[in-house]
């Protein structure tokens, strides 16, 4: 030990830490950049993702102890401290760890924050909760912030719970790093092809790649497909992986004949995803492969499938006759919708890809047994994958990728017109109309909604670290540009099939709203069921013939104080 040691001369015995768990071990996080040029990662712990964490990361099986987690009051009888871990490059930067709580009240700004500052040196900051102030107002456990002096920041964290007397963790199971050269891994990767379907389109887009011309490979999805756990989102993301293991087949350098479309956003299903199409892909380029995954965010869809169908369609009926391929990613708790929506890949002869079929029988064996990768190593989030997921979700393509090459080349399905829809298609050619796409096609009158919200869902695009705001031109109602008057919005149009898309918000400043067609109230939109900033599309009205209608969308009674943004319409006619 060096005489210039500067640690102290006589240390104190060190304090006995009492039983604990993870919920994030060694965990990779990005700063992404905040509007005072410092950086911050934001890991949510709402809505069940704590309960997960502690059950794939902590490995507790105690339902009570689980359910204990969800709930403030619950987190302090459990919990009686917080440890975290951070490392980066600068072993003498002080990172801010914040773990929020949400209010019942005021949700985003009336709970209590326990905040430690934490030297990013590796060693271990253990914050007691019997010294924090707890406020009245607490309600859920809501957030975990890491928040830096700059963005791009990456750093590992570790943040393990200590328990209070009388509770139990079991012992922290060592990790393994996965071996992706295994003859296990391949094996795990082998079975994600679901099947290879009529490889007509993907060998086409691959030999057109090989020899130089122009090909558009897009992707568009939720959260996952946006990068969610990917670190750095724009690089390590699955689309991108796919994308640099394209060009790596076709022997091309990244970026040069093959274009790169990635459209991605969070909590959004199929549903918003056939009226982001045509903006978000087709003014980006004409594609010439598709990934879709939208198989863990489809179950709030209300047609049971009708929009995956009718999205699939469109997207193979375009211009450029692309290559259609379903990814079917997967939950932490082994969910996804592959058994709802996979008769569309076999009635249409689409390759498919499930990394649920992949990964999830292996998570329940021994390592040396046949497990290649942990769900802890696998998943970011009860959601969400990691760097290693993304990864094996991209080399699943990959594989699909090789066997089609080998392959003779199928005669093409150059439509589908004649194949019946399994889940139908009514949806296939919706038109999205908004301040600036296709409004000459309505007339609409904009009434009180004369204001343009810029307080939006945004989302990383492409290789971008910046976000992009989606539906920006939107038609907001914001009752302090309207002098306590009101007019509805209203519109004339023709059309079978009606929807709306608005905005959902916790804000407490926000209202709801009701849709009216013909007089008749079709339809109520209340924002804060999701509660938080995301893009909510619905059906307003839907019948089997098409002709003119009459729409009135009104502030619901006691919501004519408040805001609300309506995104967009679709149409169908």
């Amino acid at each position: 030990m060096s005489e210039n040691f500067n640690g102290p001369k006589a240390p104190k015995d060190p304090t006995k830490k009492n039983p604990g768990f993870f919920i994030m071990r060694n965990k990779g996080i990005s700063s992404s950049p905040t509007d005072d040029g410092k950086g911050v990662v934001y890991i949510y712990e709402s809505d069940g993702r704590l309960k997960s964490s502690a059950k794939i990361i902590g490995n507790i099986t105690d339902e009570s102890m689980l359910d204990l987690l969800d709930t403030t009051e619950g987190f302090k009888k459990l919990v009686h401290s917080i440890g975290v871990t951070i490392e980066c490059d600068d072993k003498d930067e002080t990172v801010r760890f914040v773990f929020q709580m949400y209010g019942k009240i005021d949700a985003y700004g009336g709970g209590t924050n326990i905040i430690s500052d934490v030297k990013a040196d590796g060693m271990e900051k253990v914050t007691e909760l019997s010294s924090i102030s707890w406020r009245e107002d607490d309600d859920v456990t809501g957030q975990i912030r890491f928040e830096f002096e700059r963005p791009s920041t990456k750093a590992t964290v570790s943040v393990k719970l200590y328990l209070n007397d009388g509770y139990e963790a079991p012992e922290v199971e060592d990790e393994f790093p996965v071996d992706f050269s295994s003859k296990e891994y391949q094996e795990m990767i082998a079975k994600s092809v679901m099947q290879t379907g009529n490889n007509h389109r993907l060998k086409n887009a691959l030999e057109k790649a090989r020899s130089g011309e122009e090909v558009t490979f897009a992707f568009i999805g939720g959260s996952i497909t946006q990068g969610a756990g990917a670190v750095p989102i724009n690089t390590e993301c699955y689309a991108r992986k796919m994308f640099e293991g394209f060009c790596d087949k076709a022997g091309r350098t990244y970026d040069s004949n093959v274009k790169y479309i990635k459209a991605g956003v969070g909590g959004t299903p199929s549903e918003l995803g056939i009226l982001r199409y045509d903006e978000d892909i087709l003014k980006e380029g004409t594609p010439d492969i598709v990934i879709v995954e939208f198989a863990v965010n489809d179950e709030g869809d209300e047609t049971k499938g009708e929009f995956y169908d009718s999205l699939v369609r469109r997207i193979y009926h375009g211009e450029q006759r692309p290559a259609v391929v379903l990814l079917f990613s997967v939950f932490a708790d082994d969910g996804n919708l592959q058994e709802r929506l996979k008769c569309v890949g076999e009635s249409y002869k689409l390759p498919i890809v499930s990394v649920k079929d992949a990964v999830v029988d292996q998570f329940y064996k021994k390592t040396g047994e046949g497990r290649v990768v942990t769900k802890s190593q696998f998943f970011y989030d009860m959601f969400h994958p990691t760097n290693v997921g993304h990864r094996i979700m991209a080399d699943g393509f990959l594989k699909l990728l090789d066997i089609v090459d080998g392959m003779e080349q199928d005669q093409d399905i150059e439509s589908l017109e004649g194949i019946k829809p399994p889940k139908g298609a009514d949806f296939e050619n919706v038109i999205r109309i908004d301040r600036k796409v296709n409004a000459s096609l309505i007339r609409l009158d904009e009434g009180s909604f004369t204001s343009v919200n810029d307080e939006l869902q945004k989302v990383e695009r492409n290789m971008d670290l910046f976000t992009t705001p989606q539906f920006p031109d939107n038609y907001m109602y914001n009752p302090k540009d309207n002098n306590g008057e009101f007019k509805p919005l209203t519109i004339d149009a023709e059309f079978k099939i009606f929807m709306m898309v608005f905005l959902d918000s916790a804000d407490n400043k926000v209202g709801k709203a009701e849709v009216f067609v013909d007089g008749e109230k079709t339809y109520y939109a209340d924002p804060k069921v999701v509660g938080w900033t995301h893009c909510n599309a619905a059906i307003v009205y839907r019948s089997n013939e098409s002709k003119k209608h009459h729409i009135e969308i009104k502030m619901a009674d006691g919501s004519l104080n408040k805001e609300f943004t309506i995104l967009g319409f679709g149409i169908v006619k």
